[in-house]
């Protein structure tokens, strides 16, 4: 038995996985539509490829190595060369492999609200079963202040100090060097920054996806919101107060840009009646490319929240639940669990939350400080998350 072993392993040696370190695609200005790629290798030689900001795609070793030499600027032959030779299979296997990979990527770059998981059968796990390197996301409160007419309740303060520009701009080298694909500014109010874009720019020369948490009534000035988009910024939820003629504005212009829109409406026993008719307005002012998050601020609505949501999906909205949401309203996902059943854990680890001071907590409302980011070592920061 111990012969049979060794002649594999002597002739037929496991493939040696790939370094594990972090890789981005931009596609050039000529490539309709636009797309841009991220790629995290982890330690055991599988990848997590974030696709648009949209889709995060679990890719297993062989996956893994293919999206690399298609990130690597190597065409179709010379990647169907490298993974026919490391894996030992034919050409034309190899050649199949590679070809449907890129046709798959391909198809989600021109569908974004195409579920892969469903339609595209790739080889994935379960979102958030896997021990990470790193969080697929960082979502950094810029401040605690929000507007004077800000109709949710206010986050909880925690701190008092707030981080000066050059101090983001250090945490957020530290977390493309830690290999995290993804930052969302938020708050409070993070349009009331008045540095925003200019760290917004920071995350995009970094080749970092960049999200933007808001009321959405600075976006309904001109100026401001071709500020934010020259800047970088790849995609934007906006917390509706559907009071607000000032939020609609911002809804119709944004939904008009080239810039992925999320609307979130958090339901009360004041609003839940008007649901429908917001759903309506809604589905007016965004167009075809409907993306809404819900949430409500009593678990006895959960019930109601089932419905609206069942209304939105036939009125073709595409639900969006793992981003974060206005001062920790409760996850919707979580209240659709079955009795006994455990709620999908990303916080803490496919994502983690930034205080305005640096102070680093697993998410919004969960007060275990895991250590701050400015003056911690990132890898003292991860390991006390467990």
């Amino acid at each position: 038995m111990k012969s049979l072993q060794y002649i594999r392993d002597r002739f037929f040696p496991k493939p040696q996985q790939l370094p594990s370190g972090f890789h981005t695609f931009q596609s050039p200005p000529e490539v309709t539509p636009p797309y841009r790629l991220q790629l995290r290798l982890e330690n055991d030689g599988t990848g997590i490829l974030v696709v648009n900001a949209r889709t995060v795609l679990h890719l297993n070793q062989t996956a893994a190595e293919i999206a690399y030499h298609l990130i690597s600027h190597d065409s179709v032959e010379e990647t169907t060369r490298k993974i026919s030779k490391r894996y030992n299979v034919p050409r034309q296997q190899a050649l199949n492999d590679v070809t449907d990979f890129s046709e798959r990527i391909q198809t989600i770059i021109e569908s974004p609200t195409l579920d892969p998981v469903s339609f595209l059968d790739f080889d994935r796990v379960d979102p958030y079963s896997k021990e990470l390197s790193a969080p697929y996301r960082l979502d950094c409160a810029l401040t605690y202040k929000t507007n004077d007419d800000a109709p949710n309740a206010l986050p909880t303060e925690r701190v008092k100090r707030e981080l000066l520009t050059e101090e983001w701009k250090i945490i957020l080298q530290k977390t493309w060097l830690a290999g995290i694909p993804q930052i969302v500014f938020t708050g409070g109010e993070p349009t009331l920054r008045p540095d925003l874009c200019e760290l917004i720019a920071v995350t995009q020369n970094q080749g970092q996806v960049t999200g933007l948490l808001t009321d959405g009534k600075r976006l309904s000035e001109r100026d401001f919101l071709h500020e934010l988009l020259q800047s970088g910024l790849d995609h934007v939820m906006i917390n509706l107060d559907p009071e607000s003629p000032q939020v609609w504005e911002a809804i119709r212009d944004v939904s008009r840009e080239d810039l992925f829109l999320t609307v979130h409406l958090t339901l009360t026993t004041h609003t839940i009646s008007e649901a429908h008719v917001v759903l309506e307005n809604l589905q007016s002012y965004m167009g075809e490319n409907r993306s809404l998050s819900l949430s409500v601020n009593n678990a006895d609505l959960s019930k109601q929240l089932d419905a609206i949501r069942n209304d939105a999906i036939r009125m073709g909205f595409n639900m969006v639940w793992d981003l974060p949401v206005p001062y920790s309203a409760l996850n919707p996902v979580s209240l659709e669990l079955a009795e006994g059943a455990s709620p999908v854990k990303g916080a803490g680890n496919a994502w983690l939350y930034v205080e305005p001071d640096g102070d680093v907590l697993p998410a919004q409302g969960i007060t275990t400080v895991l250590g701050n980011i400015l003056t911690d070592p990132w890898e003292k920061i991860w390991s006390n998350r467990k």
